[in-house]
C-alpha cells in the first residue's frame, strides 16, 4: 500500500511538472509560469479612415485545462455590437499558475 501511495505522488508530480512547464505556448506574446497579464496591439485599419465611436470586447476563458468558453473572434464581437466598420483590434491575456485559469480577450474599436 505504501508503494501504491508513493507512485500516486510521483505520478502527480510528474504531471504537475508537465503541466506547468510544457503548456501554454500561445497566451500572448509573452508569458510568466505564476501570473501572466498583457496586453498587445492586434491589427488596424491602414487607411485611417474609420472613426473610434464604438468599442466592444469579447473573452474566451479557460479553468482547469479543461474548460474552455466564450468568443473572441473579432467578426463576431463586432457583428453583436452594430460595429460594422473596423478601425483597430487589440488583444490581451490572463494567466494564473501558467494557464490553471485563463483568459483571452480581443477588443474592436470601429463604427
Amino acid at each position: 500500500m505504501n508503494s501504491l501511495k508513493r507512485h500516486n505522488i510521483l505520478f502527480f508530480v510528474i504531471i504537475l511538472f508537465f503541466s506547468l512547464f510544457f503548456t501554454g505556448c500561445a497566451v500572448g506574446p509573452t508569458h510568466g509560469y505564476i501570473v501572466t497579464e498583457t496586453q498587445f496591439p492586434g491589427t488596424f485599419n491602414p487607411e485611417n479612415n474609420v472613426k473610434a465611436d464604438k468599442e466592444a470586447k469579447g473573452c474566451q476563458y479557460t479553468v482547469l485545462y479543461l474548460v474552455t468558453y466564450g468568443d473572441a473572434g473579432a467578426g463576431s464581437i463586432a457583428f453583436k455590437n452594430g460595429i460594422t466598420k473596423i478601425a483597430t483590434i487589440d488583444h490581451s491575456t490572463f494567466s494564473l499558475f501558467s494557464g490553471l485559469i485563463r483568459n483571452y480577450c480581443t477588443f474592436v474599436v470601429g463604427e
